[in-house]
């Protein structure tokens, strides 16, 4: 078998559908949500934060204090693989603990933070 000739190969330019914000699913539809409803995600609560030194790490003990960035009543952050979803207090349901969402928010800031 010969090699084809490069020379007669046809040549066309390739077409690409609509990559924009509009675009939607196949034929224009919007996108199927049912198709992630089942994904799971990681849920994170979030009361504070710390920093500290490695030494200051290493010298913690049972019943040592760590001081949160925080003050006692405000809300925790409710965190979603990493990205801040909502916030909220925690509650005690059939003695496990819970939290009950205060705020939620909004789709800009999540999208901003998820960046």
């Amino acid at each position: 078998m010969s090699p084809p000739d490069p020379k007669s190969a046809a040549v066309a330019r390739a077409q690409f559908s609509d990559l924009g914000p509009n675009a939607g699913g196949a034929g224009g539809q919007e996108m199927n949500l049912q198709l992630i409803l089942d994904v799971a995600v990681t849920l994170a609560l979030e009361v504070g934060r710390a920093k500290m030194s490695v030494r200051d790490l290493l010298q913690l003990a049972p019943g040592a204090v760590v001081e949160l960035d925080r003050l006692a009543g405000e809300p925790l952050d409710v965190l979603v693989n990493g990205v801040c979803i909502a916030r909220g207090e925690v509650v005690v349901v059939n003695e496990k603990f819970g939290i009950r969402l205060t705020d939620v928010v909004s789709e800009t800031e999540r999208m901003e933070h998820a960046k």
